[in-house]
């Protein structure tokens, strides 16, 4: 993934399109940066059946290889941390169960195939499909990408960052409100 000077993970109830979301703007150096995701298999409840399945845990792109001294909850451009209660943490919502990173100097453009639907699906778009459901959306001229992946609802977002401060990852959980980075 090719990420500029500012990244933007985001869990939206619109997608990208216009509405309700929640954008968290990070500072990260310009280059190529692979996403890794986490994996949980086991036996889960849905509507009061049982069912064997793998599940998305978490999703991050890593910034770097240095050691990740401290975690702290990312907050979202219009999240107010005097709004939080001492040990809460602000989750998104995701209604179409995608979040994406993607180099916030293309946003408009690497966004405007998700903002059209037509009788209920999206507008075609020209992706790249990657590995686990993901897809990558590419503005040639700019060099940047914009990945999606799973996020449901009441995830979290974490910044881990080195002993100097600098952002090494961000972890993306997936709606498990118990979760921790």
């Amino acid at each position: 993934m090719r990420l500029g000077t500012t990244t933007t993970p985001t869990g939206t109830r619109e997608g990208c399109r216009r509405g309700p979301r929640r954008e968290l703007a990070v500072r990260i150096p310009p280059g190529v940066y692979r996403v890794e995701i986490a994996w949980t298999a086991g036996p889960y409840e849905f509507f009061g059946e049982r069912f064997d399945g793998v599940e998305c845990a978490a999703t991050r792109p890593c910034v770097s290889n240095d050691h990740v001294a401290g975690w702290e909850v990312g907050l979202g451009v219009d999240d107010d941390v005097d709004g939080l209660r001492p040990g809460e943490v602000p989750r998104f919502g995701a209604d179409a169960n995608v979040g994406c990173f993607a180099d916030a100097g293309a946003w408009t453009t690497l966004c405007a195939p998700f903002r059209t639907r037509v009788d209920g699906r999206w507008e075609p778009r020209d992706r790249g499909r990657l590995p686990d459901g993901c897809e990558r959306i590419s503005d040639k001229s700019r060099q940047a990408d914009l990945v999606t992946f799973t996020a449901q609802s009441g995830g979290v977002v974490w910044l881990g960052r080195t002993a100097t401060g600098d952002v090494a990852t961000i972890v993306v959980t997936i709606g498990m409100t118990g979760a921790k980075a």
